[in-house]
């Protein structure tokens, strides 16, 4: 006989209390529970469980639920602009890649210690890919998380600066557990757009982590910044808490061009 699927109950009236058991759990926004309480009830009785073991199974399941619907916001609230997990990265394509620090970052441990990471290749070798990575396994284990361009960030400061919302908008960058920027030093930055990803930075210094994506080495970021000064800040308190993973290889887009270049001469 195929079993029913327990109706919701009814609104409960604002003038009084709910009376029954399914009253109670729509009342208490439970729904996950209210579903499923009825078998969790009938196998209780068969295994002639305790009290304790049979509340444990019955709010389990809203439990799980509702970290669920919490991992679903957070990715959402991260802004990742695609899924990228470390299965999916090939490890094959750099030349150089330390991949046990890689594997190492994916434990979350560097999180416990406010320290951060430094992906540090050219283009197309994956540092993107794998800062994604490490934000996704982090808002699954419900940390608050934010993927940003750097571009879009300090363009971001720049408007909130002119519109006097400054301190409320660096808020955003500063308060998640982990913050990602991508691509610095894909573009030269002025000296107040500078100034803006250094304060961003020496707020989270020893206060939350923080992983770069950058296509330059440290030496070349003054010309990043075109400050040496504020460029010198940054990298000191990266590098004071920060492991660098540095990747060498070609192109993979590059490497699939020529690939599919030499198909077709073939």
């Amino acid at each position: 006989m195929k079993e029913q699927h327990h109706r919701p109950a009814p609104a409960t009236p604002l003038h009084q209390p709910p009376t029954t058991l399914e009253e109670m759990l729509a009342y208490l926004s439970l729904p996950a529970t209210l579903e499923n309480h009825p078998q969790i009830i009938r196998q209780a009785a068969q295994d002639n469980i305790s009290h304790e073991e049979f509340l444990k199974r019955l709010f389990s399941i809203e439990a799980a639920a509702k970290f669920q619907r919490q991992v679903k916001n957070r990715l959402v609230s991260a802004r990742f602009p695609f899924v990228k997990t470390l299965e999916e990265f090939d490890w094959a394509h750099p030349s150089s890649i330390p991949k046990a620090k890689v594997l190492s970052a994916m434990d979350l441990k560097f999180l416990d210690r406010y320290e951060g990471l430094v992906f540090m290749a050219s283009h197309g070798l994956g540092k993107t890919h794998l800062a994604i990575a490490v934000g996704h396994r982090a808002a699954q284990a419900g940390v608050k998380t934010l993927f940003t361009k750097a571009v879009d960030m300090v363009n971001h400061l720049s408007a909130a600066q002119a519109d006097h919302s400054l301190t409320k908008t660096i808020r955003l960058y500063t308060s998640p557990t982990l913050l990602i920027i991508d691509e610095l030093g894909r573009l030269s930055l002025d000296q107040k757009q500078g100034e803006h990803i250094f304060n961003v930075i020496d707020a989270r210094y020893e206060r939350a982590s923080t992983i770069i994506t950058t296509n330059r080495a440290f030496r070349d970021w003054g010309k990043i910044f075109q400050d040496n000064i504020c460029a010198k800040g940054i990298i000191d308190r990266l590098v004071h808490h920060s492991e660098v993973i540095k990747i060498e290889g070609e192109s993979y887009r590059i490497k699939h061009r020529k690939t599919l270049s030499l198909a077709e001469t073939e």
